[in-house]
């Protein structure tokens, strides 16, 4: 294997890492909420799709997988599990991370309907063993260190690291160029998530659910100090506006096509637990 260092905003260098590959997985992209960011995310995330695709096409590549998100994907409003099928929001448009992923599925498109054999997978929240960023594992470092008195009143759907990685490779081999594979596993409330971990890791579980429109006040006033703020927030007020929606999806698609396994929340948190115990996170 051969590593090629670059940067994805350089086309060049975006050239010099596909040439030759047959097979290209585009998973690179900004995860952040922090508004102070939003140009760097749409400038990397979507940007940075369009080079890889454009190079992607130059370059003869017989399939690009492109990671997505759920995030591009809308959340339907009347309790319905959202699927490849459910339109994007437009009020999501606020919200610069999962905005940013739709934009870049469009730049996908774009290269299927030039002839670029592509397809797009969308993880769900990713929890296992690695988050070097606890992007999605914050909350067992949490509960790890004390215990929550409180949790939102939404939900999300959690996927195990490894089945999304197994999707990743099945939607290269077998799945349809043009389409959105969701890679997610169960669906469950925050007060779920909580209950489950607390038990991983010998805490309390936490006894209350704030309601909605104390974190909706609350949103507007993170998001007013994190503006006024030099340093990256530990919470932003788009965060805090999701979580009181349930986000859940449907994998069946990727579970019909492409063989994707739909694994247990608790499994996955606790190779995830032992992993932050084995490398510090704990302290």
């Amino acid at each position: 294997m051969e590593e090629v260092v670059g940067d994805i905003l350089d086309p060049d260098a975006v050239a010099r890492a596909v040439a030759g590959c047959d097979v290209v997985y585009h998973v690179a992209a900004v995860s952040s909420y922090w508004r102070a960011r939003a140009a760097q995310v749409y400038q990397v995330n979507g940007g940075g799709t369009r080079i890889v695709v454009d190079a992607c096409l130059r370059a003869g590549v017989q399939r690009l997988v492109h990671t997505s998100s759920v995030a591009a994907i809308g959340l339907p409003h009347d309790g319905r599990l959202a699927d490849e099928e459910t339109p994007f929001d437009p009020q999501m448009a606020q919200f610069a991370y999962g905005h940013s992923k739709h934009l870049a599925e469009q730049e996908v498109q774009r290269g299927v309907a030039q002839g670029l054999p592509a397809v797009i997978v969308n993880p769900a929240v990713v929890i296992g063993p690695g988050d070097h960023y606890m992007i999605s594992g914050s909350i067992i470092v949490e509960l790890a260190r004390r215990a929550l008195p409180a949790v939102p009143p939404g939900g999300v759907c959690m996927a195990d690291v490894d089945a999304v990685v197994a999707g990743h490779i099945a939607a290269a081999e077998r799945g349809r160029v043009g389409e959105r594979y969701i890679l997610g596993g169960e669906n469950l409330t925050y007060r779920e998530i909580a209950a489950i971990v607390a038990q991983i890791v010998g805490r309390q579980a936490p006894r209350l659910t704030l309601p909605r429109w104390s974190l909706l006040a609350a949103a507007a006033a993170v998001g007013v100090y994190n503006r006024l703020s030099t340093r990256p927030p530990v919470v932003s007020s788009d965060q805090i506006r999701l979580s009181v929606y349930n986000a859940f999806f449907s994998s069946e698609k990727a579970r019909r096509e492409l063989d994707y396994p739909i694994l247990p929340f608790r499994a996955a948190a606790t190779r995830a637990y032992r992993w932050y115990a084995e490398h510090g996170y704990l302290k």
